[in-house]
């Protein structure tokens, strides 16, 4: 079986060691040791780490959570924070992130263990499922409903603004059918459009997203394959 890489983010030299060896002996590898936001994102460019360990007290202009949200702009990797932060501010902007786990210093070997095993089954998922807000649309496709963003495969997807709230429209309903004239009042703001006109911005996003996630259906309108719970 292949060895999961982790990428430690750790200023605290000492501590970064004794997680480096630990991790090996889980069975994973260390691709690399950082310690600030740019060796961080440098290091997820070169290595493509499988889940970072981020410190959440980082000395740098940017905290660790603030660091994973920017991460997040571009892709998913599972993350396990560790630190020895546990207010309840805190505690909250990290679970914003959805981590895999939110461990505290002095951490025990157990839960280190555990959370990166865990981290393994989320990788292998199409993106979060902790909560509503991550959105599973299937062929590997994902929404981040509070963000507005599209991923494929754990990747952020450009899209114009009028894509956006065309797709935006077809998840919220649901699976539904999504009628011309719903679309024109919520993508266009009821400014007079011609179904044409719609009909193209559609292709355009269809070329994008490999002609899948939706369909048309003639003269109504347009629906999602997959019926979307939230």
């Amino acid at each position: 079986m292949k060895k999961r890489n982790v990428l430690i983010a750790e200023d605290n030299q000492i501590i970064a060691q004794d997680l480096k060896i630990a991790i090996n002996k889980f069975g994973f590898n260390i691709t690399d040791l950082v310690s600030n936001e740019v060796e961080v994102k440098n290091s997820i460019k070169k290595n493509k780490p499988d889940i970072i360990l981020m410190d959440i007290s980082l000395n740098d202009k940017k905290n660790g959570i603030d660091i994973v949200k920017d991460i997040y702009l571009k892709e998913y990797i599972p993350v396990i924070y560790l630190t020895a932060v546990e207010s309840d501010e805190v505690v909250s902007k990290a679970l914003e992130t959805s981590p895999i786990a939110y461990l505290t210093k002095p951490y025990r070997s157990t839960e280190l263990k555990s959370a990166l095993n865990l981290s393994l089954s989320k990788k292998t998922q199409t993106r979060f499922h902790l909560d509503k807000r991550y959105i599973d649309l299937g062929f590997d496709y994902s929404f981040d409903y509070k963000n507005l963003h599209l991923y494929y495969k754990n990747k952020v997807q450009k899209l114009s603004s009028k894509e956006l709230k065309f797709l935006t429209l077809l998840i919220e309903a649901k699976g539904a059918l999504v009628s011309f004239d719903t679309i024109e009042n919520n993508v266009w703001d009821a400014e007079p459009i011609s179904n044409d006109a719609i009909r193209l911005m559609v292709f355009r996003l269809r070329k994008k997203l490999n002609f899948r996630l939706f369909e048309s259906v003639f003269a109504y309108g347009f629906r999602l394959y997959k019926n979307i719970k939230f």
